[in-house]
């Protein structure tokens, strides 16, 4: 990978709107170049989507998340690759990670209730061959996501000072 390909990454990761003429301004390159590189990085599959992240609480409906902790036994040569192939395929899971400590898998899901959630892990996670245990965290509120602050905060709260 080449020095310009790691500037775009790290812009396109920060802001995924930034478009070619404005990329090519804030790397100094030219335009054909810029969209050569984004277009290689995604034929080699390194950028595999472009993100929008949503404050879904100012929505009148807004989703809830939950991290799942899995307990898995790993099959014999495939380890927890089949069964994490599996768990990611369901439509409303959104993350899954290969853990390190006390749990093995852990599942990011989205649904529209608390109870979507439960029925999701009792009828579908929960029975599936080789998980041997789950544990449910339920996300309360959202304060960074993806690099984005999601609080109306202040920059400067610093007091003004005047003579």
């Amino acid at each position: 990978m080449t020095d310009l390909q790691k500037k775009l990454l790290e812009l396109l990761e920060k802001d995924s709107r930034l478009t070619v003429p404005q990329l090519s301004k804030l790397l100094d390159v030219g335009e054909s170049e810029v969209a050569n590189n984004i277009a290689e990085l995604e034929k080699n599959k390194i950028i595999l989507k472009y993100h929008t992240v949503v404050n879904w609480s100012k929505q009148k409906n807004p989703w809830v998340s939950a991290m799942i902790e899995v307990n898995i036994t790993p099959q014999r040569d495939v380890g927890f690759d089949k069964i994490a192939e599996r768990i990611y395929r369901f439509p409303q899971v959104k993350s899954v990670y290969l853990m390190s400590g006390s749990y093995d898998l852990c599942v990011i899901i989205e649904e529209k209730t608390l109870q979507d959630v439960s029925r999701f892990v009792f009828e579908k996670l929960a029975p599936l061959e080789h998980v041997t245990g789950t544990k449910t965290h339920f996300v309360m509120k959202r304060y960074k996501d993806a690099g984005v602050v999601f609080d109306d905060v202040e920059d400067d709260r610093r007091l003004v000072i005047s003579p």
